[in-house]
């Protein structure tokens, strides 16, 4: 188990280090992406060095903003549902109601099906 997967990794024994010899840019790059899967640089050294794989901590959470945005979509569109049954025939015709009631569900399917693409590569 990588210490990113789930929640904290359980305590290892010290054991020797490794020397790495790294530019600063090097250093920021590996920092940066060790924070990016929410883990420690050493553990994600350790983790590229065993060729374990790491799940990052950003894409997930994108997965779920991602559901938020959906959510809401699915609101927007009952709102706007609500508003035609209330208000029928007032303001945009039908079809043009229908168009965008179908774009929203179509938005939808296409946010759903990339947050399973990332779930799916981060395995």
């Amino acid at each position: 188990m990588t210490e990113g997967t789930n929640g904290k990794a359980p305590p290892r024994r010290r054991g020797k280090p490794i020397e790495v010899w790294v530019t600063n840019e090097e250093k920021a790059t590996i920092t940066e992406r060790a924070e990016e899967a929410g883990m420690s640089r050493s553990g994600y050294l350790r983790a590229l060095g065993l060729n374990t794989p790491i799940r990052s901590v950003v894409d997930l959470t994108a997965v779920g903003d991602l559901a938020k945005v959906s959510g809401d979509l699915g609101r927007v569109a009952g709102l706007l549902k609500l508003w035609l049954a209330e208000k029928r025939g007032e303001g945009a015709s039908a079809i043009d109601v229908e168009s965008v009631m179908v774009e929203f569900r179509r938005l939808q399917v296409a946010i759903g099906m990339k947050m399973g693409d990332i779930v799916k590569a981060h395995k």
